[in-house]
């Protein structure tokens, strides 16, 4: 398929700038695919647009300060050109104190191996590799306090269509309030849209809740660059399906309840996880990495129902979302978004596809 078949015209002022006040205040549209229906509601209507037994699974990872300032430092410890680094994930382990990561560096072209990298309060990296994809493998001499170091130094890894940047306001609204495990470099926006009261609304109406884990990285929001999507390479996530989650989603498949997805992520991690087992789908617990490319033509295994926002032109999250429904349908769908003043993107409004 044409790259070209997944773009659409986009006014910048229908880019979210800002996150609804309170969060569950946001427009969320409601799809219904069987009956080829569109309802508008706004977001805390989601426990009467869903049904007792239906199960909601959401992606628990949350988003570390990934982005770095430093200096590169010369051959005589003379401070040199500004460096940006953007961690993208750990090279060994899932540990956020590891020592060896995969970045993005800005201006790559102005490192080499064995440049070492300074920062503030000393912390310095060492640039082991780069490779023709962007990517640069890099070694922090001191990863033990790495964590605390994002969390004293780093900057929230905000996308670069959200112009209206408040570190202090990002750091809390850039995060799901569900969100526990640290890891990613971007928010599973889905997710952004649930208060603690409408998860405890949502319980009340019988609607049973799993969390699994899916560190976003480059295989989510990198874009594609292939004419041909099929000829796209996803970059691998790591993502995480505990004993418990596992056991809640089978039980859920065999019982024949619907599985709801918060998020794109969700959906890639229980795709990436399906197996048969005796003729029954199920979802194997543990750690595992992905590059689970999602477009029209894929059969999905479990999902049944999805809560996404709305996504980047020509991006693999539109196709994924393309492959759900229709494509030719989700483009009329995002016409309809734009003139009804739907907000786009991160920061912006959902849609509930059934």
């Amino acid at each position: 398929m044409n790259l070209d078949l997944f773009n659409y015209d986009l006014p910048d002022s229908a880019i979210a700038q800002s996150p609804a006040d309170p969060r569950d205040s946001s427009k969320l549209m409601l799809i219904d695919r069987k009956a080829g229906l569109i309802e508008h509601h706004v977001f805390s209507d989601l426990p009467q647009l869903l049904g007792r037994g239906d199960l909601l699974v959401f992606n628990d990872s949350r988003v570390i300060r990934a982005r770095l300032h430093g200096h590169k430092i010369g051959a005589a410890g003379t401070i040199g050109a500004q460096i940006e680094l953007l961690l993208v994930h750990p090279l060994v382990g899932h540990d956020i104190n590891s020592s060896d990561w995969l970045v993005l560096a800005k201006p790559a072209r102005r490192l080499k191996c064995g440049d070492l990298i300074s920062f503030i309060d000393g912390f310095e990296a060492e640039v082991l590799s780069k490779s023709n994809d962007g990517t640069v493998h890099v070694r922090f001499l001191d990863p033990s306090g790495l964590e605390s170091f994002l969390e004293a130094h780093g900057e929230m890894p905000l996308p670069p269509y959200i112009k209206a940047h408040d570190d202090k306001r990002d750091s809390e609204r850039y995060q799901t309030v569900y969100a526990s495990d640290p890891g990613s470099v971007a928010a599973p926006t889905a997710g952004l849209h649930f208060t603690e009261g409408l998860l405890k609304s949502c319980t009340k109406a019988g609607i049973e809740t799993a969390r699994v884990t899916l560190h976003v990285g480059l295989g989510t929001f990198r874009p594609v660059q292939s004419e041909r999507i099929e000829d796209h390479q996803m970059h691998e996530e790591f993502y995480h399906i505990s004993g418990e989650a596992a056991t809640q989603i089978n039980q859920a498949l065999a019982e024949g309840r619907r599985i709801v997805c918060v998020g794109t992520t969700s959906v890639r991690s229980l795709e990436s996880a399906a197996v048969m087992t005796s003729g029954q789908r199920t979802i194997l617990p543990g750690w595992a990495s992905t590059d689970i490319f999602i477009y029209p033509g894929y059969k999905f295994k479990i999902v049944d129902a999805l809560i996404t926002n709305f996504h980047l032109p020509q991006s693999t999250l539109l196709m994924l979302v393309s492959a759900f429904y229709n494509r030719e349908k989700i483009l009329e769908i995002y016409k309809t978004a734009i003139n009804s003043n739907y907000r786009f993107f991160s920061y912006g409004d959902a849609m509930l596809i059934v």
